[in-house]
């Protein structure tokens, strides 16, 4: 077997762990989610056990990474993808703990009278939608379904300020809504946080596949 199909075949491994870790991350919100519109506790051993899986994923790419760098050298194209694999995973690490945090404040809100939860499903869907099509455009190199992440990220940003503005509005009114009112300010935050990790991911597809740098909103 030639050094070139080596390369291949640890690099293929190495985008099928990341893919994994990103399914496993996306059920992890999905299932925070669904402990806070349920308001089911059930769900946290389903997200803690996923969180375990993205851990194990975290630390295992990681190290595929430096393995592919260190043996083969790769140049050009293929050292992008890796470069972008090494940000792509430790975004995905960071949704995952976002996923914890979101059912962790979950478990305090659900413990409390109901409270709508104003704007915070919209940002749910909007977020899991970045998510999904962010990782859709790694698996397929889609810089067009990249670039459309990007354009989600300004919505998700004003939805959370409106949670804010009208919660803070509530709870001067209100102070017996204080407590729960924190707690959604906190989720938002959460949502809020995926929806900028998914926007870095879009960002680093671009990079991988084009070879440019789109961050800061340079480019884009």
């Amino acid at each position: 077997m030639t050094m070139k199909r080596h390369f291949d075949d640890d690099l293929q491994a190495m985008r099928s762990r990341l893919l994994e870790m990103g399914a496993a991350c996306e059920e992890m919100v999905q299932y925070a989610l669904k402990l806070l519109a349920e308001r089911s506790s059930q769900y946290m051993d389903e997200v803690r056990r996923r969180e375990d899986i993205v851990n194990r994923l975290h630390v295992e790419v990681d190290e595929q990474c430096l393995q592919l760098i260190a043996r083969y050298q790769p140049a050009a194209g293929d050292l992008r993808m890796i470069a972008a694999a090494l940000k792509i995973n430790s975004d995905l690490e960071r949704i995952g703990d976002q996923a914890v945090n979101i059912a962790e404040n979950g478990m305090f809100f659900i413990a409390q009278p109901h409270m709508m939860l104003f704007h915070v499903p919209r940002m749910a869907e909007l977020a899991c939608s970045m998510l999904k099509d962010s990782l859709d455009a790694f698996s397929r190199k889609d810089v067009e379904k990249a670039r459309a992440v990007l354009r989600k990220d300004d919505e998700e940003d004003e939805l959370k300020g409106r949670v804010f503005k009208e919660l803070m509005a509530l709870m001067q009114s209100d102070p017996s809504t204080i407590q729960r009112g924190l707690d959604i300010i906190l989720i938002a935050r959460n949502l809020e946080r995926i929806a900028d990790h998914a926007t870095n991911i879009a960002e680093d597809v671009i990079f991988m596949v084009a070879g440019r740098d789109v961050r800061h909103g340079a480019g884009r």
